[in-house]
């Protein structure tokens, strides 16, 4: 065979094997999907976990909760909890164990498009947005300004499109709407509108509840088919940690298990501030407060469905401030999704809230050794895993993009490698060896498995250097710069018809033109 014979036949083959990365494949062929099972990574041993669960029946025993509102005093009452004199309710061991027995298990978190219905329980992992940063980064100038409705949209519809991010929870803070009722109604929908996966958000009050509910029944199509199919969950901090209830969240909590909302029950204590300063202790505190709201919602609705929240924070302790990208903060997560397996509830957590201002090195390697251990931990819900920056102060569009890499990446890792009698491969060793060209890129099995377990990210770059400089040498935030622009240009999601949103519109302050949802739009920009 000539030179140039061997030198077409590689092009050839390079070309065949990019066409086959480019071209979408089949659901039931990715080489990583939604729900990966996880549990490898266990930081807590068996005994660890047992201490900790002991505590914290302790805590709720002994120290119980302050602060509970007049309606949740009445019902975890007639639960079994005791009000003591100091107005502390406190929880018999055996109440917890009970609820701990009757809690709702193996419940869906409905989407929107049932392609992306989730079933988070065992040691399934899924990745998600969350948060409630108050400013957008630019990740180019490193400029940080004030969020809005439309920043939020915008979010909501490129994770429409990514392939690792599983599910969307408010990312920001609607910052331009000054009014309680408006800004919780209008997150609602910009998120509802905006993406077709499981939704989370949060409301402040029980009437923006009850008005954003309204909505979501008309776009289901009637109370009943939005009880069949709750398509958002409520984002609960029930807690003040230490140890308090806190009143407004109660409050909407009990409209939410009433309305057939699932709750994500949230307790994020800071070690070091409002948890203790041992992670040990930090994870007793949030297991003790995550248990108690545990009980509320069962008070009010025996199985109703709620999420096992222990989102641990990290204190640095030099200076008391928030350490989203710390290891302590991985050991955290983990930990805390190790205590959900123990009880065998539905458990969400963080990872992902890197100290890093913008879209650089230290953003990638915080993000990348939580989400291995928090995912590898098999943590079922994975808040706060893209786009955010600054300790949950920043979001940086571009970053969802370099975030769904890592994701893809960490999944891979969460997946494993197969050992079966056709992937130990030992008749295509012996055919390439002792028949062949004495190398497997044009081997059979090499084609085949090339994207069923392979994964490509999607602004990583992978290119030769002479390729890179010919390209004129961009970065990542280059290129996920690029990938943005296009989605927000040509990703408007439809599947919300014109007549329901007319309603809407009719009957509540919607603040999201509607020229931010056209693709009209974005083409004059």
């Amino acid at each position: 065979m000539s030179e140039t014979e061997t030198r077409s036949g590689r092009r050839g083959g390079r070309e065949a094997r990019r066409a086959m990365r480019a071209a979408p494949l089949p659901e039931n062929q990715r080489p990583v999907w939604p729900g990966l099972e996880g549990g490898r990574y266990k930081p807590l041993t068996d005994a660890d976990i047992q201490k900790i669960h002991h505590a914290a029946l302790d805590v709720l025993e002994n120290v119980g909760m302050a602060d509970a509102i007049p309606s949740g005093i009445e019902v975890m009452t007639a639960a079994g909890a005791k009000l003591q004199g100091n107005g502390r309710l406190t929880f018999p061991r055996a109440l917890i164990e009970d609820t701990i027995a009757k809690a709702a298990r193996k419940f869906p978190l409905y989407a929107q498009d049932p392609r992306y219905d989730m079933e988070p329980w065992g040691s399934k992992v899924y990745f998600g947005t969350a948060g409630a940063a108050v400013h957008m980064v630019d990740p180019i100038t490193g400029e940080y300004r004030e969020s809005t409705t439309k920043d939020l949209y915008d979010i909501a519809r490129i994770v429409d499109t990514l392939d690792h991010i599983h599910f969307f929870q408010r990312a920001i803070v609607c910052r331009e709407l000054t009014d309680p009722f408006e800004m919780d109604f209008n997150t609602c929908y910009a998120s509802v509108f905006g993406t077709t996966k499981h939704v989370g958000t949060s409301w402040v009050a029980p009437e923006q509840l009850e008005a954003s509910l309204q909505m979501l029944h008309a776009i289901a199509g009637g109370e009943d088919k939005w009880r069949e199919r709750p398509f958002v969950s409520q984002s609960n901090c029930f807690v003040v940690p230490p140890l308090k209830f806190a009143a407004d969240a109660c409050r909407c909590l009990e409209v939410a298990v009433r309305g057939g909302m699932p709750v994500l029950l949230l307790s994020a204590g800071q070690a070091g501030a409002t948890a203790p300063a041992s992670l040990a202790g930090a994870i007793v505190q949030e297991v003790a407060e995550v248990l108690a709201g545990l009980v509320y919602v069962n008070a009010i609705k025996p199985g109703a469905p709620a999420i096992f929240g222990t989102w641990c924070f990290v204190s640095d302790l030099r200076t008391g401030a928030m350490s989203g990208g710390s290891p302590e903060q991985a050991l955290l997560s983990a930990g805390a999704a190790q205590m959900g397996q123990f009880y065998d509830l539905t458990a969400g957590t963080a990872s992902g809230m890197t100290d890093s201002k913008v879209p650089d090195a230290q953003a990638g390697y915080e993000k990348a050794y939580n989400h291995a251990l928090v995912g590898n931990a098999g943590a079922n819900l994975i808040y706060e895993s893209a786009g955010m920056h600054a300790s949950l102060l920043g979001y940086c569009l571009e970053s969802l993009l370099i975030d769904n890499d890592i994701i893809g990446a960490v999944q891979r890792t969460i997946k494993g490698i197969e050992v079966t009698d056709e992937s130990i491969a030992l008749e295509t060793i012996r055919q390439t060896c002792l028949e062949g060209p004495g190398h497997y890129l044009g081997a059979d099995q090499t084609l085949q498995l090339m994207q069923t377990e392979y994964v490509y990210p999607l602004v990583g770059d992978r290119t030769t250097p002479k390729e890179w400089v010919e390209q004129g040498r961009p970065g990542i935030v280059d290129r996920a710069v690029r990938k943005t622009r296009h989605i927000l240009a040509n990703h408007f999601p439809a599947h919300i018809s014109t007549a329901v949103d007319d309603s809407i519109r009719q009957r509540f302050p919607v603040r999201l033109p509607r020229d931010a949802m056209r693709k009209t739009a974005a083409a004059a920009e």
